[in-house]
């Protein structure tokens, strides 16, 4: 396989950071594998659903009719999308560094049989999650049983032990959950107190100690103080329990704890609370359900593309989807996504650099799928997907550069061909998407 640069469809490309590569994505993938394994940190799959249907692309893995005019075996058909899913995904885990994780949106149709082949592939302990994305609130009123609301995206490391994934974003921080507020900003109180009761002085008899805190000023200190009285650890039924903090690191950090008065079993006592405060650093562990108000629905995506270059594409991701993943993720990462579509990825990578001054690259992958005849696609000019793709990423730093003073670095545009072609292209032009990918561009 050869990559021909394609100069009218690059923007700024002697200084570009992103890639959209027009080709069969296994063979770039291949590629990419034998010259540049370990370097990307995220893979992002959106691979056809095997929905037995077509859209803006082939979706349809079903087998031959029988003779007699009936339906295939849907065996048939799964065993098919595997087949041309497998090589792909084995790829991706050549690509990914020890750090690296794959993110792969799908359905109920082939959502089972994606999880056991990311074991097969990744190993079972690198499983991260499996995560539940409502894009649809009012659900598919077309359905045939419930109203389908939403599909699914399952998240695997190479190296669980190493990766560079953390699941936690100052988004997801409610500050609704800090009611309380003094001149140093919005706080709240959490027991100091372990509240598991799995955990007591028989369990853990070194957490099993007095505090001394005063009970007019609530000042807590690990030694006794003038004014100060013992307060020891108990449940709420009054029975021993155990503090989540060490003596040591009370008198550490002895700000950072108070004493206030609560009512128990045996009335009123002090007990001790740790001032927990809102940062701007503040980050929130995220949950397993991803609901379109966090994240955009469907509406919002068809309506982020049109903004950018029109309807032209009849089932975008939300833009808010990989913002989401890429905040999990260093601000310097290298992204992959070989089934780029309307090119959602490329906008979400150009949209959070922008933001953030992030160094993150992307590379897009797209095959010449022609658009549908008499599609808005088409009457734009836009002859296949993967100039829908080419569109998109140029509308998006575009936009960036003219709201955002940081500098935004442009794409540039290949045609992946075989090797056959190379008489009519007499220069390789892959070593300018490699460098993309190198440890120091």
């Amino acid at each position: 396989m050869v990559l021909r640069a394609c100069p009218d469809s690059s923007l700024d490309g002697d200084d570009a950071h992103h890639a959209i590569v027009e080709g069969d994505n296994l063979d770039v993938l291949a590629l990419l594998a034998e010259e540049r394994p370990g370097s990307l940190d995220l893979v992002y799959l959106d691979p056809p659903y095997n929905r037995r249907h077509e859209r803006a692309y082939p979706d349809d893995f079903a087998a031959a009719r029988g003779s007699g005019g009936g339906p295939a075996d849907p065996r048939g058909s799964h065993a098919r999308w595997l087949a041309f899913l497998r090589p792909r995904v084995e790829l991706a885990r050549v690509l990914l560094a020890e750090r690296g994780v794959l993110a792969a949106s799908i359905d109920d149709v082939e959502v089972a049989r994606l999880r056991i082949l990311l074991d097969e592939v990744f190993g079972e302990e690198n499983f991260v999650a499996q995560i539940v994305v409502s894009l649809n609130p009012k659900g598919r009123q077309l359905a045939p049983f419930f109203a389908t609301s939403h599909e699914y995206l399952l998240i695997v490391a190479r190296d669980a032990r190493r990766t560079a994934l953390v699941p936690a974003t100052r988004e997801a921080v409610d500050p609704a959950d800090f009611p309380r507020e003094d001149a140093q900003g919005r706080l709240r109180f959490l027991p100091l107190r372990n509240t598991n009761k799995k955990f007591h002085p028989g369990t853990s008899p070194t957490l099993h100690y007095p505090l001394h805190a005063h009970p007019e000023d609530g000042r807590v200190r690990a030694e006794p103080f003038e004014g100060s009285v013992e307060v020891w650890p108990r449940f709420g039924d009054a029975t021993p329990a155990v503090w989540r903090w060490s003596a040591r690191r009370v008198a550490a950090e002895p700000d950072a704890v108070v004493a206030r008065r609560v009512k128990g079993a045996d009335g009123e006592r002090l007990d001790v609370f740790q001032v927990d405060r809102l940062t701007a650093a503040r980050t929130k562990k995220l949950r397993t359900v991803w609901t379109a108000d966090e994240i955009g629905s469907t509406d919002d995506a068809v309506q982020q593309l049109k903004e950018l270059v029109g309807p032209v594409f009849p089932t975008p991701k939300p833009v808010g989807l990989l913002r989401r993943l890429l905040a999990c993720l260093p601000p310097d990462a290298h992204v992959l996504d070989p089934f780029a579509g309307s090119g959602t990825t490329g906008q979400a990578v150009v949209e959070a650099n922008a933001e953030d001054g992030g160094t993150r690259r992307v590379v897009l992958v797209q095959t010449p799928e022609p658009s549908a005849p008499g599609s808005e696609a088409a009457r734009r000019g836009l002859e296949t997907i993967a100039d829908v793709t080419r569109a998109r990423l140029a509308a998006a730093i575009g936009r960036a550069r003219r709201s955002t003073k940081r500098e935004v670095p442009g794409l540039l545009a290949f045609a992946a061909g075989a090797a056959a072609d190379e008489a009519r292209a007499p220069c390789d032009d892959r070593a300018r998407l490699l460098a993309l990918l190198a440890d120091d561009p």
